[in-house]
This record gives structure tokens, C-alpha cells and sequence, in this order.
């Protein structure tokens, strides 16, 4: 038996979805089919540790969906379908370093500059961050377009109008300068530096990375701009808005369907064969799959040329990551007492530690002194713990896939990923914690470890252990995701575009690939 619908939508991550309801609101007929039991990809939210306290398992800040396109379309839509938003309009996020050095951000960028230590650096700060409002609309269309197209003159166009040609390769020189390298060139003191850095590794970035110049000023004015939207109840609410919404447009959807092979017929994408039925589609078949997925096995070899093949081959991965959710009978107790009231905080002396546990993790090494992002959204939803206790969302981003040795010399790491290394890690990580929040230890009511290996087997796109879907270096970034021969969402097949977080704009909860390739759609199908 076989189905037939305008589009056919392969995984229901935000990309995935965004692009059904896109697709399904201008009155195309959509199927979205997933593999696992239960839409949202890396959305999801669980009572992980003992009853009462909400985890969200794996993304869980929505700034750069608020500031997206996707939500400007949606937004209102999926506000009528239950989904609620608890932000921040005071303190954001706060760095601490091992000598106990606190750097502050505050959702007003007057309040984040007032405590840095030399005034030239308060005006550069400030300067930075207008500049890029002045330009937010070119930024915005380099984000969210598909680059290999006269739309990329267009924008550069803006640039050059807005700062003159010296003002535009100001804008490339950032592109092609290090996160490291900006703030030491920009600013005399250590403030931005200790701050922003250990943000770019939500980028998928290390700070002597290039990009990360041109990230860092991003990530800064995002965090201004969107502060850290959390969805109230969990990120569980938001899937379910969504699939509400799509359930009010006619979407179809499948679940625990696994789609085996897209179909070509003379050049052109037909349709998919998925739990051993054959789903045809019209006009096209938008997939959120790895490069390495699509062009090394899901599409038959004669509809792929063996450069493209190659290429998707030699698509990189970055450094692994491992997620662990902890109850806390009571909140924690900071040295520096300012930092109960952050939502999120990075342990990190700035570009120092981080570059080195980023260079050891990439040498295969679990790092001695890891970057710890320390979450804690029961400060912006009280739904998420039960009254006067505590929980922490702790992301470790600088890990091996396949662990060769510890940089500490503690841990055996001959077995892999095994139960008893992740333990051992995270004491380590636990131990780096209660340096500034002592007593930890004695608070801890359930933890939960999700290693890198169990990130790979939830999302397959996430291949070795990556939850950012490929290295998002320069060379693999921009015109180049996530290959040379294939930089746009269009594909070189015909009826067939390629979403996710393998592609341009790059991973995070934005939908900006779900978004950009919808409308694509729409105006080729126009």
C-alpha cells in the first residue's frame, strides 16, 4: 500500500517541525515521519531522577528560536496551543573562575558593563553590541538564507551601505578570528573573555577556533536581546504545542517509523520507503538526517555522484558531550553569593581552561579541569522541583568520543564509555562544583548520566556523541554546510532537501534550516 502527500518531512526535531507547519500552513499536505516513539528529537523532558523533579534531557534554553524567524511565523500559533515561556529581564548568566573571580551579564547590557575593570572597555563593549543592531538585518539574512544564491550579494550589499567596504571586511576579519583572539584584541581586561568564551561552545566551537570572533559579539547580544527562555513545565510542552499545531493543519504524523531508503525516479526525489511502505510526495522530501545518512545510504548510489559521496564521508564531527541531571534537596550555597540568582553558570577561567580541556578532549582525552555549564531552570520555572528543593542541568562539552587516556590520571578508560567511567567523570565534575558551592555532595538526592554513546543512540545525526550535528568550524561552516558540493537546503537532487543541524545556519534550537527550507519549497513549488 502506498501514501501520497504534497511533502513528506523525515525526523521531527525543531527543523522538522518547523517545516511541516510552515509547509502545512500555506496549504501543502505534509507527513512527518520519525523514528523514535515520541516527536521533538532533542526536545524532551522526563522525571529522570525521583518523582517530582522535570529534567529537561537534553536542549532546554530557547533564545534563538524567540529571535528567529520560525517563531515570528509560528509563534502566536503555538502560543494558543499551551506553549508558555519564563525568561529572565535581570540577571542572565555569570562565569566563575577557580580563583574565585566572578564576571557578571545582566539582560541590560548598561548593568553587565558597569563592573568591568577599565572604562574603554565598557565603550567597546557597548560598541560592539551597536554595531551589530545596525546590521541586524543583513546578519539576520546571512543566518536564516540560503547563502548560494544572489541573496548573498544583496546582504553583503547591506553591510557595505551601512560601514562602507572597510566596514564590510571588518565583518569578514571577525569571521576569520578566534574567540580568543577577539577579546584580546578588543578589550583590555578579561571580562568578555571570562564570560563569552565558554558560551561558544554551544556553538561547537573552542575559543582558538575560527568564527568565534564573529560568535562571540552574537552570543553576547543574544543573550541581551532573548535573555534564556525556558518552556514552562518543560521543553515536553513545547513538542506538544507543536504537534497540536500541526494536528490543526492537517499534519500527518507517524512515529516509531524508520524511513530505509528515499526513492529517485528519473533524477528526481519521489517519496520515501519507511516501516516497508512505500510514501510518495508531490512536490518534495525535506529530510533532517546526517550528511553521512543521506548521501551514504539512503539514497541509491546511482543518484549520487562518488564526490558527493566523498564528501559527506569526510563531514566532521565535534567534540562529544555528556548531559547529567541532578536533584538537589536544597538549593545550592555559593561562595560568591551573587550567583544564586543565575540561571545558568559557567565554571571556567575563560579562554584559559576551556582552551585546554577543549585541546585535550580533541587529543582524546577527558579533561582534568572540564567547562561546566551549570543549569538550574527551577529559578525561572518553580514548577520544575518540588517547594524548597533544587535541581542542575550539567552539560559537559569538551569530551572524546572514544576516550585514549585522562589527562588526570585517575580514570581508566580502556573500556570506553562504560557505567563505571561516567561515574567517575562526573564525581570529578562534582567535585569542581563544590570549589565554589560547597556542600554539594551533601544536597544530592538522584543523578543521572547520559554519556555521549546514549546521545548517539537517541539521534542518530548526533554521530559520535556531537549533539551539534558536525563540527561547525569555518571550513565546514557557511557556504560549506555541510559539504562544498552541496551548500544549499536544495540539494543536487531535485524534490530533495537536506535540514537539521548538519546545515546552514548550524545547530540550536532555532529551526532556522526548518524554516529556510520550507519556504524554499513554497517558492520553487509556486
Amino acid at each position: 500500500m502506498s501514501v501520497e502527500v504534497d511533502v513528506i518531512v523525515v525526523g521531527s526535531g525543531i527543523n522538522g517541525m518547523v517545516a511541516a507547519a510552515e509547509l502545512a500552513r500555506a496549504g501543502r499536505s505534509v507527513l512527518l515521519v520519525e523514528r523514535n516513539a515520541r516527536l521533538g528529537g532533542f526536545i524532551v523532558s522526563e522525571q529522570r531522577t525521583v518523582p517530582g523533579y522535570i529534567h529537561d534531557t537534553y536542549s532546554s534554553w530557547h533564545p534563538l528560536f524567540l529571535a528567529g524567524p520560525a517563531y515570528a511565523s509560528l509563534g502566536e500559533q503555538l502560543h494558543e496551543q499551551g506553549l508558555v515561556y519564563r525568561n529572565t529581564d535581570s540577571w542572565a548568566a555569570a562565569s566563575v573562575a577557580d580563583d574565585g573571580r566572578v564576571t557578571l551579564g545582566h539582560r541590560d547590557p548598561a548593568k553587565t558593563v558597569e563592573a568591568f575593570e577599565h572604562d574603554v572597555d565598557r565603550a567597546a563593549y557597548l560598541s560592539m553590541l551597536d554595531r551589530i543592531g545596525e546590521n541586524i538585518a543583513a546578519i539576520n539574512g546571512f543566518l536564516g538564507g540560503e547563502l548560494r544564491s544572489w541573496s548573498l550579494l544583496w546582504h553583503g550589499a547591506k553591510l557595505i551601505n551601512s560601514g562602507g567596504v572597510r566596514g564590510a571586511e571588518g565583518w569578514l576579519r571577525q569571521l576569520a578570528t578566534s574567540g580568543r583572539a577577539f577579546t584580546r584584541r578588543e578589550f583590555r581586561g578579561r571580562e568578555v573573555d571570562h564570560l563569552f568564551t565558554p558560551w561558544l561552545l554551544h556553538a561547537g566551537l573552542g575559543p582558538d577556533h575560527a568564527f568565534g570572533g564573529l560568535m562571540t559579539g552574537l552570543l553576547a547580544a543574544g543573550l541581551h536581546g532573548a535573555g534564556l527562555p525556558v518552556v514552562e513545565g518543560g521543553a515536553d510542552k513545547f513538542v506538544a504545542a507543536f504537534s497540536k499545531l500541526m494536528d490543526s493543519l492537517g499534519v500527518q504524523v507517524r512515529t516509531d517509523t524508520e524511513v530505509e531508503r528515499i526513492l529517485v525516479d528519473n533524477g528526481r526525489a519521489i517519496g520515501v520507503v519507511a516501516g516497508g511502505r512505500v510514501l510518495r510526495a508531490r512536490t518534495g522530501v525535506l529530510a533532517s538526517v546526517a550528511p553521512s545518512a543521506l548521501y551514504g545510504r539512503l539514497l541509491p548510489p546511482s543518484a549520487v555522484t562518488p564526490h558527493l559521496v566523498r564528501q559527506a564521508a569526510q563531514f566532521r564531527y565535534g567534540r562529544a558531550a555528556m548531559q547529567i541531571h541532578v536533584a538537589l534537596s536544597a538549593p545550592l550555597t555559593w561562595r560568591d553569593e551573587r550567583l544564586a540568582e543565575f540561571p545558568i553558570v559557567h565554571l571556567t577561567d575563560g579562554s584559559a581552561s576551556t582552551g585546554i580541556a577543549c585541546a585535550e578532549a580533541e587529543a582524546g582525552l577527558l579533561p582534568r579541569r572540564p567547562t561546566v555549564v551549570v543549569g538550574r531552570q527551577y529559578l525561572l520555572d518553580e514548577t520544575r522541583v518540588p517547594k524548597g528543593a533544587a535541581s542542575l542541568w550539567l552539560q559537559l562539552q569538551e569530551l572524546p568520543f572514544h576516550p585514549t587516556g585522562d589527562s588526570a590520571g585517575e580514570l581508566d578508560t580502556s573500556q570506553g564509555w562504560t557505567r563505571e567511567l561516567a561515574e567517575g567523570y562526573a564525581r570529578r565534575v562534582f567535585d569542581r562544583l563544590d570549589a565554589h558551592a560547597p556542600g554539594v555532595h551533601d544536597l544530592v538526592c538522584a543523578v543521572d548520566i547520559i554519556t555521549p554513546p546514549e546521545l548517539t543512540a537517541h539521534n542518530p545525526s548526533t554521530a559520535q556523541g556531537d549533539p551539534y550535528g558536525g563540527s561547525t568550524e569555518l571550513d565546514q561552516n557557511y557556504l560549506w554546510r555541510p559539504l562544498p558540493a552541496a551548500g544549499n537546503h536544495a540539494t543536487p537532487i531535485p524534490g530533495l532537501w537536506h535540514i537539521g543541524s548538519a546545515t546552514h545556519p548550524g545547530p540550536g534550537m532555532g529551526g532556522g534550516s526548518g524554516y529556510a527550507a520550507a519556504n524554499a519549497v513554497l517558492k520553487r513549488s509556486r
